[in-house]
């Protein structure tokens, strides 16, 4: 994905009979039995993880064109999408198949992949020799085959690529109906010599980061069968997440240029009308429309069959935590057996801010879900979250238990733009008011929030007396009218008090790159198993911006239509504000900005308004541990000065006000 700056438990059945009891005694005896005879098929098992009993060096390497079903290129033959393959040669030998693990890419060409952006290199008869990352490396060896897919339009394969529609995730799909036996695979690209996966068990793990990890969101999400787990870091749960929020548009680009820019020569030429179909289907009005329903993986969380580890940046601003918040929350609601990695990094792969940890729990999770071992990977902590830079706590579950969405309001203070942010209902008729100022953006309004200003509202509570975590996806709701036809509302949470992190903002997005390499696996001379080590960026600072959202005004009514503002009417809209896990120390306040424009994230609407809020009629909901009450015990005495902070009521303007967006 592109990188914004800133500036441009299973289900148990229960019983009580004594036959039940007795099975399931035996089961515990038998099964642990079984379990090992299943994965020690694949290779030795000890201490509950599969050993390194293979040759990496004489594994067999191979390219499969799998057929999709489809014609997007236009050229009168089905479309082929390449699978190059790397696994074992010991087991199929001794008549043993072996699971997969399947990083479905775009970039295997253009654009690499990895922190030293890896390409797939070739043999002279086609076959691969680099693998990009490590996975084949560490993998292979365990007794795991490791298939790499080009998405179809890019690099070896056919069809054109759609930006994770129909095409992006049926040319995935189509490699795992292969490996079950459920579609046609050829050993070379237009040839007609049938390739099968008979050294295959059928057992699919996908992972991969950004678009890579997006795509095992999608497949995940049609509920294909063979698809055991999924790993998606970083990835994207709905495309117009991407490009928009709430019918506001983010910042610089559509899904036309980001399809252009990986597709393969071949595909380009060939691609026109596929182009034209997102370019028609994606408006930058910020509409919701027919194709991006279709890019929705959200709304078919139901059909998903594979357990989900997912890793997101809880400072991404690519891909931002917006994604992971909706697709954890529906994937919960649907009982999807799941485990998250939440860091303070932006976009970056947890191989390069947590590797030994990281490896050692991605082993632990392919060896139960795709070999069958019993490791109790699946009875660990479900959540790990990093706290400050290389320390992490974990939760038996995310968010943690006893956490409550809790009404905060938004009060005016003595000073205008410097309000409260209590319990406390806000005085009838008070308002807060701010003009959009696209040149400033939340880092900005956060470094100045104790500074009056007409570019935003603030709203704090006063100094913590206890530790306030949220954890979770929270939504602020105003009701605002705006002096234009148009307007943008930007939200964003704010730790104001000091403290180190990891500088997300740096060029790394919180790492660093050392000289030195270790070794993740077994090498050849075309792939070396060692990778450049790491280590963390820290910065200190004196705000952390926590969480934000944005909408468009226009879009409160309806996602699918914008509409002009109706100067000086009142209009009601819920801003989502992304998914987050952070603790707000003793001492430190919390803030909510409200403002127009964030720059450099968001494109500002085509009028400079100002905007004002009714504050009686607007208010937070954060996802609080401990709910009202963990808020009581952590917040301060009102002091005199906020005791007299609310303005006298101000007459009403007569306005219509419009239901919240979709």
């Amino acid at each position: 994905m592109r990188t914004i700056s800133p500036r441009t438990d299973r289900i148990r059945i229960r019983t009580t009979s004594l036959v039940a009891t007795v099975i399931a005694a035996l089961a515990a005896v038998l099964l642990p039995v079984a379990t090992v005879q299943a994965a020690s098929a694949a290779g030795t098992v000890r201490h509950g993880l599969s050993r390194p009993d293979y040759s990496y060096a004489d594994a067999v390497r191979e390219a499969v064109w799998v057929e999709t079903g489809r014609d997007d290129d236009g050229d009168g033959r089905t479309d082929r999408v390449a699978a190059d393959i790397v696994r074992p040669r010991e087991p199929a030998a001794a008549g043993r198949k072996v699971p997969v693990i399947m990083d479905a890419s775009p970039y295997y060409s253009c654009c690499g992949r990895g922190n030293e952006g890896q390409s797939k290199t070739y043999d002279d008869q086609g076959r691969m020799v680099q693998a990009p990352l490590y996975y084949d490396n560490y993998f292979v060896p365990r007794g795991y085959a490791v298939v790499l897919v080009d998405l179809a339009g890019t690099n070896r394969s056919d069809g054109c690529v759609d930006v994770g529609g129909p095409s992006d995730i049926g040319s995935a799909k189509a490699v795992i109906d292969w490996l079950n036996g459920r579609a046609k695979g050829y050993t070379s690209r237009t040839g007609s010599r049938p390739a099968s996966a008979r050294w295959s068990t059928g057992d699919v793990g996908m992972i991969g980061k950004s678009w890579d990890g997006t795509i095992a969101n999608g497949v995940a999400a049609t509920g294909v069968r063979g698809l055991r787990t999924i790993v998606p870091i970083s990835a994207i749960s709905s495309w117009y997440d991407y490009y928009f929020q709430q019918g506001a548009a983010l910042y610089d680009s559509g899904p036309d240029w980001l399809s252009g820019y990986v597709e393969s020569p071949a595909a380009r030429a060939r691609c026109a009308a596929v182009q034209q179909r997102i370019v028609d289907g994606a408006p930058r009005s910020g509409d919701w429309t027919r194709f991006w329903s279709e890019r929705d993986y959200t709304k078919d969380a139901g059909k998903v069959r594979a357990s989900v580890f997912a890793v997101h940046g809880m400072q991404d601003l690519n891909v931002r935590t917006k994604h992971f918040g909706q697709w954890w929350d529906a994937l919960a609601a649907h009982g999807v057996e799941r485990k998250v990695w939440l860091s303070q990094t932006g976009h970056v792969d947890p191989f390069d801010f947590r590797r030994d940890a990281w490896v050692s729990a991605l082993h632990r999770w392919f060896d139960h879900y795709l070999l069958g071992v019993r490791n109790g990977v699946e009875r660990e902590p479900g959540a790990d979250v990093e706290r400050a830079p290389d320390q992490w706590t974990t939760d038996r579950s995310w968010p943690p238990a006893g956490t409550e969405p809790t009404r905060l309001n938004l009060r005016s203070g003595a000073v205008p733009g410097q309000g409260g942010l209590s319990t406390a209902p806000a005085v009838p008729g008070s308002t807060a008011a701010f003009t959009d100022t696209p040149q400033e953006w939340e880092e900005d309004w956060a470094a100045g929030a104790d500074t009056p200003s007409d570019s935003r509202a603030v709203f704090t509570t006063g100094t913590l007396k206890r530790d306030l975590r949220l954890s979770g996806s929270g939504t602020v709701t105003v009701t605002a009218s705006s002096s234009t036809t148009s307007a943008h509302l930007s939200a964003v949470l704010v730790d104001l008090g000091p403290d180190t992190v990891r500088d997300f903002l740096g060029a790394k997005e919180g790492i660093l790159d050392l000289a030195t390499s270790s070794c993740w696996g077994e090498s050849t001379e075309g792939d070396s198993a060692c990778f450049r080590d790491t280590a963390t960026d820290a910065a200190d600072v004196t705000h952390t911006v926590v969480s934000r959202g944005w909408a468009d005004l226009g879009h409160a009514a309806s996602a699918w239509h914008g509409r002009p503002l109706v100067p000086g009417r009142a209009y009601t809209a819920t801003v989502t504000l992304a998914a987050t896990d952070h603790v707000v120390p003793a001492g430190h306040r919390l803030a909510l900005i409200v403002a127009g424009t964030d720059g450099g994230m968001v494109e500002p609407p085509d009028t400079i308004p100002t905007v004002t809020l009714d504050l009686a009629r607007s208010r937070a909901l954060l996802p609080l541990v401990g709910g009202a009450r963990g808020l009581a015990a952590a917040a301060p005495h009102a002091s005199a000065a906020q005791r007299v902070a609310d303005v006298p009521p101000a007459p009403r303007r007569t306005s219509t006000t419009v239901p919240a967006g979709r």
